[in-house]
């Protein structure tokens, strides 16, 4: 009987699993959308149950559409939008909405900390003390939460970030793995634990936090009455170090950007813990007993703000159309939009900056607005690869996620980075990877070296740009970035 493994693929706005064969392909995919929750400006939540039940029926279709049964399934692997933040009860039940990562209500609080223990933080945890992160969001929980406090020093109350949530409804174990554990701000990265200093620092209660382990290892069985079946659930990652995995990118140097709602950059640092002042060092994976670091460049808003085109101001219908807008163009003209809705992330980390469209004239229409979108995804993805650049020899960028079907977005990253930009065949790298960690452990797969051969480039985009034209228009950019930073603080929004 022919084997299979599904990956659970839980991002920000919808819940994916998909069915991989032994070569990679894409044998039955099952999608559904949530909701996104603003109950005040610059907060965001999700209702977990309402992400359980969107996995759930993903799953239930991606078998039906593979056509094969539960007992197929070889394994399990789980990746998730990181840093946002659940609490729940023994039975599974939530205990109040997901914070999401793109929410802001901790700002001011971390800001406070930071002062303080800003460099103690990024020596520890690898990242820039930021509301982006899971500790500010547990600790507002805990404190604000009636009653939550007092049930969590009972014991009552397990927190995890989406992956952990996910694992514990299918199986029962309150476990994450060390990629998710590292995006937390309470995990040190060195010691490879909880950090007893952190905990204190936020007043967390060590019984809350799940059990950490690989990212390749058997976290236990799906409940025989989830889907007839009981599967090994055998591979865990945030979503951006399992596209690097997906991506074979398995050496020191090796970079991949992928596009989403916003966009994540990470390049392989190998054994070395590399710090950056301007990026994060994270865990990749922990594999065989060996923990593998990156470096990386969190953007937090690119797809959002093509959503924000068609959804927001409404000057197009579908995310297809900026390619063909932007293409009417020669150049940009002049527009610039920095699209910094809910803050800048690296190589910037300020809180305060919001969205910006300089250098509009009477000529200026929904063209220039669709070019300028498209091209501040490459420019904000060099912002971070020129940082990357200072500490690793990177060659090319292998990329993924749903806006590297635009071919004018892949040819302008090319030109503007002076980098080839490859794309592979599979684009779905992100549930891919999670894939191979839960075929890995259970020898569905039997090495990396079987992995890196199943990886195939489907085009690859050399750049053409001329230095001075790459240079002038990257100078620009800058120059409108300067003028978004801390525009919240100047009219107190």
């Amino acid at each position: 009987m022919e084997r299979y493994v599904l990956s659970l693929d839980e991002g920000t706005t919808s819940a994916r699993a998909i069915i991989f064969d032994r070569e990679s392909n894409v044998m039955g995919m099952g999608q559904y959308e949530f909701s996104q929750h603003y109950p005040k400006p610059g907060w965001v939540e999700h209702d977990p149950e309402e992400i359980w039940d969107a996995q759930f029926r993903a799953i239930k279709t991606a078998i039906e559409n593979a056509k094969i049964e539960p007992s197929q399934i070889a394994a399990i692997g789980v990746t998730n939008q990181r840093e946002t933040t659940i609490v729940w009860d023994r039975n599974g039940k939530p205990l109040y909405n997901a914070i999401v990562w793109q929410c802001r209500r901790t700002a001011e609080m971390v800001e406070e900390i930071k002062r303080e223990y800003g460099d103690v933080i990024k020596e520890k945890t690898g990242l820039v003390p930021d509301a982006y992160f899971s500790a500010s969001k547990l600790k507002w929980l805990l404190d604000n939460v009636p009653g939550l406090r007092e049930k969590a020093e009972r014991g009552e109350v397990l927190f995890g970030t989406v992956d952990t949530f996910l694992i514990y409804r299918l199986t029962g174990e309150h476990v994450t793995d060390y990629s998710n554990a590292s995006r937390t701000m309470l995990f040190n990265i060195r010691k490879l634990d909880w950090d007893e200093e952190l905990l204190e620092l936020f007043d967390i209660p060590e019984e809350v936090l799940p059990e950490i382990r690989e990212s390749s290892e058997v976290y236990g069985y799906t409940k025989k009455e989830l889907l007839g079946a009981e599967i090994p659930v055998s591979g865990d990652a945030g979503d951006q170090q399992a596209a690097l995995f997906g991506q074979a990118g398995f050496e020191t140097g090796m970079v991949k950007a992928t596009y989403g709602t916003g966009s994540f950059i990470l390049v392989n640092t190998g054994k070395t813990v590399r710090y950056s002042d301007n990026l994060l060092t994270t865990i990749a994976w922990g594999l065989d007993g060996k923990v593998t670091y990156a470096l990386e460049g969190s953007v937090f808003v690119t797809g959002a703000a093509v959503q924000w085109l068609r959804d927001g101001i409404k000057i197009i219908k579908h995310a297809a159309e900026t390619e063909e807008l932007a293409e009417k163009l020669e150049s940009n003209e002049g527009v610039y939009f920095v699209p910094a809705f809910v803050g800048l992330g690296a190589p910037y980390w300020d809180q305060f900056a919001r969205g910006l469209i300089i250098g509009i004239t009477r000529g200026t229409g929904r063209e220039h607005l669709a070019r300028a979108t498209l091209e501040a995804i490459a420019y904000l993805t060099r912002d971070v690869i020129e940082e990357m650049e200072k500490l690793v020899g990177i060659k090319e960028l292998r990329v993924d996620g749903g806006a590297t079907k635009n071919d004018f977005l892949m040819q302008f990253q090319a030109d503007i980075l002076n980098r080839r930009v490859v794309r592979p065949v599979v684009k779905e790298t992100t549930a891919l990877g999670a894939a191979y960690l839960a075929g890995l452990a259970v020898d569905y797969w039997e090495s990396l070296e079987e992995i890196k051969e199943l990886w195939k480039a489907e085009r690859v985009f050399e750049p053409r740009m001329d230095e001075e034209t790459r240079e002038r228009l990257y100078n620009g950019w800058k120059e409108a970035v300067k003028r978004a930073m801390g525009w919240a603080k100047v009219v107190g929004v």
